[in-house]
């Protein structure tokens, strides 16, 4: 039996643990705040329930993966899983608006059909085929795999842009907003795709082609919200870890990683306490301080990723009044101003248009009757630093810009407002720790492996990386992924290539 340390309780970290209890293993989490989960809070006033981080489960098969292999309860036997149908309404600078069905390619080309015009399905549909392929090509070295020692095939782009006579010559697309642009050629269309890539953080302007895996997974595999809140979800991964004899140690901040003769021997926490392990598992941003004077990250050139990293605005929203039928689990009020969006985003400025996600979960749990409604607004924004999130007045102004836009949404909306929550990257950071409140996105192939994670494996020996933050990435499927991967290093050994 061996000792393993995990450092943070966020679920692809938790995930790992669960793992490698079952295996038989010693498995303690030390998570410097005072509860589980990471990125999936709950927030909860006067009968009103909000999460405060991811709204919808994508991919569900990896958390299904997880409960079938760590106890006899199916996913579904510890949380109620429900279809969001529409699974999006997008509403658009010029007036228009579609929704998309869930996971039906025929029906989202149908309603793009009519909302857009003949022809737009069919160019939707033709993107999608393009994405199914670059699924394909990559999806085992991406999603299922540890970072392999030759990465640098992840450095091409999977993706079979269509060949264009651009500029006097033929070209390819070789980014989100370039695939927009010439393959879709509706404007709409191309902002549908490139609010897919910023809604994962990514800048449409330099993100590979790639990202079109991102509409593909979720039209492919289906918008899934979690009965109660995507808290619940983070509920039940903590109590298999409970089950499985898996220790949590909260309010216990890890300073730093102990090595003794060339290898991870435990953790230092704050105060100077040393906790023995064989084995210590980062399911939080790596960064220097952990291992003093040793290079450790990624596998051989992948670093950790540099440059702008957005974070979230989050408003949440008490209201008076029932939640009118029909009424779409998720809206997108798609920016009057795209470019400057980008520019300010990624630019660490405040945006003046920018796209705003509203969430309008028609769940009891989330309200204290019928006669009133919890809704929240979010928007990808530059991380604190940048931008100064803690003055109230930059918050204030940029909260109002949301519940404005989000009017286009839900009617009525400011006169119904009976309580307001605001949350910024500030939050972020104070409450996971991550620098500047930067949330992770997916890892992506292409742009010569620029937008990749540090592998699994570090050159510490017995030192591995889970979550958002190591491959494959961020966001829920992608970091339930990384605690599958690191359990099979563990127990298999590092020779240990993805279940089959």
């Amino acid at each position: 039996m061996a000792r393993i340390a995990v450092i943070g309780a966020g679920t692809g970290a938790m995930a790992a643990a669960a793992r490698l209890a079952v295996a038989g293993n010693k498995v303690t989490v030390y998570e410097r705040s005072a509860s589980y989960g990471g990125s999936l809070g709950r927030h909860e006033h006067e009968g009103f329930v909000f999460d405060t981080g991811p709204g919808l489960l994508h991919l569900p098969a990896v958390q299904r993966d997880l409960f079938v292999k760590t106890g006899k309860e199916s996913l579904e036997q510890c949380v109620t899983l429900t279809q969001v149908d529409p699974a999006s309404r997008h509403l658009f600078a010029d007036g228009t608006a579609v929704s998309l069905p869930n996971a039906s390619r025929a029906g989202v080309a149908s309603a793009l059909d009519a909302a857009l015009g003949s022809g737009a399905g069919e160019r939707w549909t033709g993107f999608l085929e393009r994405a199914r392929d670059a699924w394909d090509r990559s999806r085992r070295p991406l999603l299922e795999e540890p970072l392999r020692a030759d990465h640098q095939v992840l450095g091409r782009d999977p993706y079979p842009a269509l060949r264009q006579r651009r500029l006097l010559r033929t070209r390819q697309a070789a980014t989100v907003a370039e695939t927009g642009a010439w393959e879709l050629a509706d404007p709409r269309l191309a902002a549908l795709l490139n609010a897919y890539a910023l809604s994962y953080g990514l800048d449409p302007r330099a993100a590979p082609a790639s990202a079109a895996l991102l509409p593909y997974m979720e039209q492919t595999f289906g918008s899934w919200y979690v009965v109660g809140g995507m808290r619940e979800l983070a509920r039940a991964v903590y109590e298999r870890c409970v089950a499985r004899r898996v220790e949590f140690v909260f309010g216990a901040e890890v300073v730093r990683v102990v090595e003794k003769d060339g290898r991870a021997a435990g953790v230092e926490l704050t105060g100077g306490e040393v906790a023995e392990a064989d084995r210590v598992v980062l399911g939080v941003r790596p960064h220097a301080e952990l291992v003093p004077g040793q290079q450790v990250w990624g596998a051989d050139d992948v670093k950790v990723r540099a440059g702008t990293v957005p974070g979230r605005f989050v408003v949440l929203l008490s209201l008076r009044g029932g939640r009118e039928a029909g009424a779409a689990h998720r809206s997108v009020v798609h920016s009057a101003d795209a470019a400057a969006e980008r520019e300010a985003v990624f630019g660490g400025r405040v945006a003046a248009h920018p796209t705003v996600t509203v969430l309008r979960p028609d769940d009891p749990a989330t309200r204290p009757d019928e006669a009133h409604e919890a809704v929240t607004l979010s928007a990808v924004v530059a991380p604190r630093g940048p931008v100064e999130w803690t003055d109230p007045a930059v918050r204030q102004r940029f909260a109002d810009v949301l519940v404005e836009r989000a009017e286009a949404a839900v009617p009525r909306l400011r006169e119904r407002i009976l309580h307001t929550e605001i949350r910024t990257p500030a939050e972020t950071e104070a409450e996971t720790g991550a620098e500047g409140g930067a949330v992770p996105p997916p890892a992506l192939a292409g742009a010569g492996g620029a937008y990749l994670h540090p592998g699994n494996l570090t050159r510490l020996p017995g030192l591995y990386l889970a979550g958002g933050w190591a491959h494959p990435g961020g966001g829920l499927a992608h970091a339930g992924m990384s605690g599958t991967l690191v359990a099979g290093l563990v127990v298999e050994g590092d020779g240990f290539r993805g279940s089959r």
